[in-house]
């Protein structure tokens, strides 16, 4: 398969037919190329072997949790790349969590709409294919960025963050100062050309305060509104 049509590739993992059925249809009539898999095994297996662009998953899949996949992928070197969008019958926010904390990039609630997947997909395929890895340094306090290497240190410490966790601080950091509303983020983060969940946001802005740890004092909530990092 050619390198053009291996980045139209995508893994759709789901053990409800019916759900398996809409997403595939909904992706290929947008121009996608669609592997299926209905248990977790099956997935993972699909995705070291096909190495697809993106990977629309599950999270109650059968003999393989769609958490515990999600987990050895982004462990593996080969695989730890391809974005990763959840989809979960559970509405608690803890399950949530825990999937963008082992690297899936988004996330959707059932029942949702196909036409929304179909947007996310292509937004989180252009943030990964929009990614630049450029020389710059940033710093603020005791945060420092190495972009060129991908890094982040607190204090010198060098600390672990998602790709979309090290994307929004570092667009905050570059624009310091300056008030992000959500809808902003949700836009040049995620690249969603219209609010969808900003919720979305709250959740990652949580999860860095929290990895950032004293350091997160930097990161401002302007309420009713967004998030700004201090000018310093």
């Amino acid at each position: 398969m050619t390198s053009k049509a291996a980045n139209k590739r995508i893994l759709v993992a789901d053990d409800e037919p019916d759900v398996l059925q809409l997403v595939s249809l909904n992706l290929k009539n947008a121009g996608f190329n669609v592997i299926k898999a209905e248990d977790g095994v099956t997935a993972l297996t699909q995705a070291r072997e096909t190495v697809p662009a993106l990977i629309v998953l599950d999270l109650m899949l059968p003999e393989m949790s769609g958490l515990e996949v999600c987990k050895v992928l982004k462990k593996d070197p080969v695989t730890a790349h391809i974005p990763i969008i959840m989809l979960t019958a559970k509405a608690e926010e803890v399950d949530r969590i825990v999937g963008l904390e082992l690297g899936a990039d988004d996330y959707l609630t059932k029942p949702f709409s196909p036409r929304e997947l179909v947007l996310r997909v292509k937004s989180v395929m252009r943030r990964a294919a929009g990614a630049t890895e450029a020389s710059e340094h940033l710093a603020i306090g005791d945060i420092k960025i190495d972009r060129a290497r991908y890094e982040v240190t607190i204090a010198g410490k060098p600390m672990d963050f998602t790709a979309t966790e090290f994307k929004l601080l570092t667009l905050l950091i570059e624009r310091r100062g300056r008030v992000q509303s959500r809808d902003t983020l949700l836009n040049d983060v995620w690249g969603y050309e219209t609010a969808i969940d900003t919720r979305t946001v709250d959740t990652h802005i949580r999860r860095l305060r929290e990895k950032l740890g004293k350091a997160a004092d930097c990161i401002e909530t302007i309420r009713g509104f967004g998030y700004r990092v201090a000018e310093r």
